[in-house]
């Protein structure tokens, strides 16, 4: 049966065999400081750790007993890799050979590999992340160590390490890392974390071996224009958002810090608004302009075959090549001196225009269950942004919250479930559909002209 399903259908499952488990284990008392979770609130959670979102409707550092949080961890872990990749190093440690179906979805999860076997694939990335969060929770011990026992600043700090190159933005702190603001090594290395995360295996395998390639034959550098355009967005975003909500929050949500301090704060928040959900001031009290423009972040998300979510920074680069491209009155597109095959670029369009519709409609829906149908009024109208704000976060799988989410209904609460799945899995589903389904004795109709514009 397996070998009949579509990759894509492939990822769907796994992640939703792991929701259902992780949502018995979260259901169950043991994980519960309190009363035992409803069920509802234990799925919310279970989806957005596996999907590695970082929306929460309970505290996780006070609701949650040490198994409640220990499921938590292991969800953004298996979220954040892949529920396949671990299933492939299964494959790999029986000695078992990767099927061709095994390389198809590993392709799929993490992009192209430039021909690298999947024992390859998997067997460096773990390599990778394990060398990335052990040394993360080895820079985190100390900060932590100083406000807490020996053991306990151990688990913190590989808590806070594994979610934060997950991207996943939970934290076992009811502040988040507030009370963290003014440690400029903490704020660095959670940076540092969510970078990593973010930017996708991808691109660190083509530096590595770019510059294997360099040491050997002593020529250039030479980059995959997918390398070239992940780094490029990723340093554009991060420091344009840095310097956008310095100047929006400069006297308004960052009031009272020092310049040091506000500069801090807007670096961090531009990483995290990308990708993982953490933060260091509170979120209801920035501006409607920042909050706005967290949501466009929160939609671009980072790159492709990385643990963040949103249409990623690929596929925005690709459609604003095609804009100028148009402008310039060019037939085709191209980034970097490269360019882009016709069938990447209506792929790159056709993913931002599906997920541009698919989160105006949840917000819809959230505004009519949630908002009650009261008349818009000056006295209501932050309802719209507030619950635009908490889709594009669970679409994005960043974790941002302005702090209405544990205030939903039942029935909200869901459709953020379902708005967080899609977030984490719609976008590579629908690319590999696009790409490869492509429907059998197609024809083309006659061309006749339309007005547009």
């Amino acid at each position: 049966m397996r070998g009949n399903l579509h990759p894509g259908q492939i990822l769907v499952i796994s992640f939703l065999c792991a929701i259902v488990v992780g949502t018995t284990l979260l259901a169950l008392p043991a994980s519960s400081a309190g009363a035992p979770m409803k069920v509802v609130d234990a799925l919310f959670t279970a989806t957005s750790a596996t999907c590695v979102t970082g929306l929460i409707v309970v505290d996780t550092a006070v609701d949650l007993t040490s198994f409640g949080q220990g499921v938590v961890l292991a969800l953004i872990q298996l979220g954040g890799l892949g529920i396949m990749t671990f299933t492939s190093l299964l494959l790999l440690f029986a000695g078992r050979r990767f099927s061709f179906k095994d390389e198809e979805v590993l392709t799929e999860s993490f992009g192209d590999m430039s021909g690298l076997a999947a024992k390859v694939i998997v067997s460096r990335l773990f390599l990778f992340v394990l060398v990335v969060e052990f040394l993360g929770a080895l820079a985190l011990f100390p900060v932590f160590l100083n406000d807490m026992g020996a053991a306990q600043a151990i688990y913190t700090a590989l808590f806070h390490s594994i979610s934060a190159f997950c991207n996943a933005g939970f934290s076992i702190f009811s502040d988040s890392l507030v009370a963290y603001r003014n440690n400029l090594w903490l704020n660095g290395v959670i940076m540092t974390l969510i970078i990593l995360g973010g930017t996708g295996f991808v691109v660190f395998a083509d530096i590595w071996n770019s510059f294997y390639r360099w040491r050997r034959k002593r020529g250039s550098l030479k980059l995959s224009l997918h390398t070239k355009t992940v780094l490029f967005m990723t340093v554009i975003l991060i420091f344009g958002g840095a310097a956008l909500i310095a100047l929006l929050e400069w006297k308004n949500g960052f009031h009272g810090m020092g310049v040091g301090e506000r500069m801090t704060a807007s670096l961090f928040q531009s990483v995290t608004t990308r990708t993982a959900g953490f933060n260091t001031v509170d979120i209801g009290s920035l501006t409607d302009a920042t909050l706005f423009l967290c949501i466009i972040l929160m939609f671009i998300g980072a790159g492709p075959g990385s643990c963040a979510g949103g249409v990623k920074t690929s596929t925005v680069a690709v459609v604003l090549a095609l804009f100028w491209a148009r402008i310039k009155g060019f037939n085709k597109v191209s980034l970097f001196k490269r360019s882009i095959p016709d069938v990447v670029v209506n792929r790159a369009v056709a993913i931002l225009v599906l997920s541009f519709v698919f989160t105006v409609s949840m917000t819809f829906l959230l505004l009519l269950f949630e908002s009650h149908l009261v008349p818009h009024n000056l006295e209501r109208q932050e309802w719209f942004l507030e619950l635009m704000f908490e889709v594009v976060s669970a679409f994005g799988t960043v974790g941002l919250s302005t702090g209405i989410t544990p205030e939903l209904t039942s029935l909200g609460k869901l459709i953020l479930t379902f708005v967080m799945f899609t977030g984490r899995l719609g976008p590579l589903t629908l690319a590999l559909a696009l790409g490869k389904n492509r429907a059998k004795g197609e024809f083309s109709y006659a061309e006749e002209n339309i007005t547009v514009g």
